[in-house]
């Protein structure tokens, strides 16, 4: 297939496809004597299995360990398993952070009165310096 029927079989963009390859997440594909890059199955399932773990919020280097371990044959469960539950207690750290800055961007916005003057109780709350984030 071609990189456009690859791009929309997994909802990716060429440039990102194009990227993948470059970087060396995704191999380069043939090309034809048209110099076109020609996919097959190979990389269709490769791509998939990039995108499930960027949308489970997989940095590109944690990809890469993982298409490491897939491509030497070289793991076992319990490896994946531990890069797994690391990458979780990440993802777990990033919510309480995002639920203090909620809390504190709430109690800011709960400062503004709205209105039409240039005084404003949240911007000036900014400038003080017990406002926890």
């Amino acid at each position: 297939m071609r990189i456009g029927e690859l791009a929309k079989l997994t909802q990716s963009p060429v440039e990102t496809i194009r990227y993948y390859e470059s970087v060396g997440i995704l191999p380069a594909p043939l090309r034809g004597a048209n110099n076109y890059r020609h996919y097959g199955q190979a990389h269709l399932r490769r791509l998939g299995f990039v995108r499930r773990c960027r949308e489970l919020g997989f940095s590109l280097e944690e990809v890469r360990a993982l298409l490491a371990m897939i491509d030497g044959s070289h793991y076992s469960c319990d490896e994946v398993q531990e890069a797994a539950a690391s990458h979780l207690a990440d993802v777990r750290v990033r919510l309480e952070d995002l639920r203090r800055l909620e809390s504190s961007l709430s109690e800011l916005v709960a400062r503004c009165s709205g209105g039409k003057n240039a005084d404003c109780a949240f911007l000036e709350a900014l400038f003080e310096s017990d406002v926890r984030v």
